[in-house]
């Protein structure tokens, strides 16, 4: 690989960091890990193919074009976070790939997958959900320029901007939980 594929590999592995919190190659890796997948399963369940999923987890291509394809990767983060807790077991896990799998996007989980004990959605599900349409409508540069333009006048808004279309998942549901009342 010469210096600028390599800039461009890194700049695209910057800016997944910035849209999806980390890189996708790590990201992939996990769910990879955490659900007992290959690649080649990985692509089929999220609706991308071979090519295209390691374009994206190598660094050659930074963004993932279709919406129903992002909820897919949230659907399965969530999934995976339940199999590490043990909440749900292996084979209800492939179970509910097969959902995620079918589904167009949206909320491709039953309610008793996206809620905690208490019927509510969880924290990290609705930041994500935050996320996921700021990140649909502009990239993280244009979010964060939209927020230098509003945060003389209005810095609420301005740091829910950032915070949630910039920013990690973590600091977004440290930032969701302070706001609640």
């Amino acid at each position: 690989m010469d210096a600028a594929q390599q800039e461009a590999t890194a700049r695209a592995r910057e800016l997944q960091r910035s849209w999806y919190g980390e890189p996708l190659g790590a990201l992939f890796r996990r769910l990879i890990d955490d659900l007992g997948l290959n690649q080649a399963r990985l692509a089929s369940v999220l609706g991308l193919s071979a090519p295209m999923l390691s374009q994206l987890m190598s660094g050659q291509r930074a963004k993932i074009g279709n919406p129903a394809v992002v909820q897919r990767v949230q659907a399965l983060q969530e999934l995976s976070s339940q199999v590490a807790d043990g909440t749900v077991s292996a084979a209800e896990a492939a179970e509910r790939m097969e959902e995620v799998k079918r589904s167009s996007g949206g909320s491709v989980l039953n309610s008793t997958q996206t809620t905690a004990s208490s019927g509510a959605p969880t924290v990290r599900r609705v930041v994500r959900e935050i996320q996921s349409l700021l990140r649909s409508v502009a990239g993280a540069g244009d979010i964060i320029d939209a927020a230098e333009t509003l945060a003389p006048t209005h810095p609420e808004l301005a740091e829910f901007l950032r915070v949630y279309g910039a920013g990690r998942t973590a600091e977004a549901v440290a930032h969701y939980e302070a706001h609640q009342s």
